[in-house]
């Protein structure tokens, strides 16, 4: 069923998350105690943003359908439906990253300049659907699996808010916007200030232990745009070899 063991606890914490949301959903009604949990959950579901993008990157099931399953309880913690991030990311900020006049994640403004942080994270977020369909426009096949299933995931989503609006706002709505924002947030100390056409000087790196077991080694960031579709567990051997090319100011060890 897995295509790689190392997936197995990961996704079984994230599902157990998504069954602690449905199950607050159908009992809970004191909307206090929902927005407490909705507090309280906005970082450990940050996290979850990372394995959705691991999982974009390389597909965790064997069988599609899982897959797509799986994408729905991801887009109700992470904001990011099935291939939006395939899109937006893979065939559209791996190929540009290195040139900021075309990345979907660039992070100067158009005259050159680089951004703030919160001016970048507030950007992709805002435009994270709209430069994905631009990106799909070249890629039908991903674009038509984008569509559909982001329209069977709002779909869903609008009847958990028409059974019980403030519930779903709580406990689906805003985590989706908030995750989108952490998920963009997050990805700005990935290259800000590195503006080079050297891929080995083009990202920064964590080696923190615990940054990279609660984000799937995204930490081994050079080694992950070196070969984008290496599954996450194998990233860490494929830093030990290319980390002689990487300057050293550009590897840090600190878990936030």
């Amino acid at each position: 069923m897995f295509k790689h063991s190392a997936d197995r606890i990961p996704i079984l914490c994230i599902l157990i998350v998504s069954a602690l949301d449905f199950y607050l959903f159908f009992t809970v009604d004191n909307y206090y105690v929902l927005g407490i949990y909705f507090f309280l959950m906005i970082l450990p579901k940050s996290q979850i943003c990372a394995w959705n993008h691991h999982h974009q990157h390389a597909p965790t099931f064997r069988f599609t359908v899982l897959n797509r399953i799986m994408e729905f309880f991801y887009a109700l913690h992470t904001g990011v439906t099935t291939n939006l991030w395939v899109l937006h990311h893979n065939l559209g900020h791996h190929q540009h990253y290195l040139d900021q006049t075309k990345d979907e994640s660039r992070w100067t403004r158009d005259d050159g300049t680089k951004m703030g942080e919160m001016e970048y994270s507030l950007i992709i977020t805002i435009t994270a659907y709209y430069r994905g369909y631009l990106v799909g426009k070249k890629h039908p096949e991903e674009m038509r699996d984008f569509l559909i299933f982001s329209a069977i995931t709002f779909a869903l989503l609008g009847v958990l808010v028409a059974l019980k609006p403030a519930a779903a706002l709580l406990l689906f709505v805003f985590p989706m916007i908030t995750g989108l924002f952490m998920t963009a947030w997050a990805t700005y100390e990935h290259h800000a200030g590195l503006n080079t056409d050297d891929l080995y000087q083009a990202s920064f790196n964590n080696t923190n232990r615990w940054y990279n077991l609660f984000t799937g080694n995204l930490g081994y960031h050079t080694a992950h745009h070196y070969k984008g579709g290496l599954h996450w567990s194998k990233l860490p051997q494929l830093h030990e070899k290319i980390k002689d090319n990487i300057p050293k100011e550009l590897i840090r060890e600190t878990w936030i």
